[in-house]
């Protein structure tokens, strides 16, 4: 009997030490998502073979990875879709249809887990460089919404969300207030803010603490967004013609950095375990692309359709492409799925692993359904070809986008089983705050789609103020 339980012990430490071999032998990946701010889905080539525009890395990685054609972003405008990046829950949730200002707080409380603090308890460093725009506590207005004074030190930082490092700007109107962690650390002219993060990018994937723990890059550009500010060495390099060459630029010097990134991951040999997503935060601001309806801020589907690229050797199949429809808020789960970690479930509402269509290994859809908003209120919920709308204004839409891409022929008179469906399940993700399997939860705003409350907030008469001007800006594609 003692000879049996000895073998027993035996063969358990040796299983135990193959599986840390195993474990050793597989690291964990490293993983990049970059934001392109304002670009449509008609504007890079991959999406669209006619298009004026250059974006060679972009379409290098599409061509080496995946393109999905049915990506989402969660809103059709900047902040509320940065949040649902960051938590993995639709904005909605929280009442955030419109964007916000240099001294607007912190909409992510310190409390909630986001992809960053998830993926620094699993092991990783942590670093967000670029625009944030989900609020920052200056503790009162030391500055002006375009600058803030050099040494003016934060009270909540990025850092506060999970990012062990933050070198960025607020949001577009003080793009020239540069601040690294907690403090400013320059005001430059606008032209000079992308060539510096683009160096500080350089730098941390060049750092040689990057070959011993796994990191996670979020890189939210300044390109195509407002202001066009092309650094000189770009100005006519894109090859766009007329009105359309400064812009044409600017959108070839945000995938210039996107092709930094990937020579350094190459220079130092990490790109084989680097997973990249590369994608926007919604549509391209007044350009519509057909066969899409209506740009940023619109609800149709040229609002918060997306392009979106992933790129992993070995993992991802090079050239392929998934029909999938995902949403950006997505990458919290597919992170907790690379790396093992469950997700509690008062976090990532709103968040399904792709890693099933990454690696192919999909049976079917990996989403339920997925919510869609804009600044005006709008919501609408899709499931397979269907999109029904409920529109501020009163009264909804129904569209069939399997045969009616362009979103012209109103098909909820048609149907009304399917207006009846998808009413009902909209209703339920309200209801259990959240549309993935867990525990229902609150949400902090009041929804509805019957717009008897119009989706506002429960707070008081200033912060309510406060939210009514984010949705005005919001509208104003010079500001967000």
């Amino acid at each position: 009997m003692k000879h049996f339980d000895s073998l027993i012990i035996a063969t358990l430490f040796t299983l135990t030490v193959a599986l840390n071999v195993v474990a050793a032998a597989t690291p964990k990946p490293n993983i990049i998502f970059v934001l392109f701010d304002d670009m449509g889905y008609g504007q890079p080539k991959c999406y669209r073979a006619g298009t004026e525009f250059k974006t060679p890395n972009l379409d290098r990685l599409a061509l080496e990875g995946m393109r999905f054609t049915d990506a989402h972003a969660a809103a059709s405008v900047c902040t509320p879709t940065r949040y649902g990046v960051i938590t993995g829950r639709y904005p909605s949730r929280i009442g955030q249809y419109g964007v916000l200002t240099t001294y607007s707080a912190p909409i992510i409380p310190k409390t909630r887990l986001t992809v960053a603090s998830l993926l620094k308890q699993n092991g990783y460093d942590t670093a967000c460089i670029g625009k944030w725009h989900l609020g920052m506590d200056w503790g009162g207005k030391p500055g002006n919404e375009k600058t803030i004074p050099v040494g003016t030190r934060l009270v909540t930082s990025p850092n506060a969300a999970g990012f062990d490092y933050f070198y960025g700007y607020t949001h577009a109107r003080n793009i020239g207030t540069v601040i690294e962690q907690d403090k400013v650390e320059a005001n430059v002219e606008e032209v000079e803010t992308q060539p510096r993060l683009a160096k500080k990018a350089v730098a941390f994937l060049d750092n040689p603490a990057r070959k011993e723990k796994p990191f996670f890059l979020y890189l939210p550009l300044c390109p195509p967004h407002k202001p066009i500010v092309p650094a000189p060495e770009f100005v006519g390099k894109s090859g766009a013609q007329g009105k359309e060459g400064k812009y044409g630029d600017w959108m070839y010097q945000g995938d210039w950095v996107l092709g930094q990134v990937l020579a350094a991951l190459e220079r130092n040999k990490l790109a084989d375990n680097t997973l990249i997503i590369v994608s926007s935060d919604n549509g391209a601001a007044g350009r519509s692309y057909a066969p899409l309806r209506g740009a940023k801020t619109s609800i149709y589907e040229g609002g918060h359709r997306e392009p979106f690229v992933a790129y992993w050797p070995g993992k991802i199949k090079a050239g392929a492409v998934c029909d999938d429809t995902i949403c950006l808020n997505d990458l919290m789960a597919t992170c907790a799925e690379i790396v093992g970690a469950k997700i509690p479930d008062n976090a990532g509402e709103d968040s399904v692993s792709i890693l099933p269509d990454l690696l192919g290994a999909a049976k079917g859809p990996v989403r339920e359904a997925t919510i869609h908003q804009a600044p005006n209120r709008d919501l609408a919920i899709r499931q397979g070809p269907w999109k029904l709308v409920f529109l501020i204004k009163g009264g909804h839409e129904l569209y069939n986008l399997q045969t009616d891409l362009s979103e012209t022929k109103n098909a909820a008179g048609a149907n009304p089983e399917v207006v009846e469906r998808l009413t009902a399940l909209m209703k339920k993700y309200i209801a259990d705050g959240r549309s993935t399997i867990g525990t229902p939860q609150k949400n902090e705003a009041e929804i509805s789609v019957d717009h008897s409350s119009g989706g506002k907030k429960k707070k008081g008469k200033k912060a309510q103020a406060e939210s009514e001007q984010g949705v005005t800006l919001a509208l104003d594609p010079q500001f967000d």
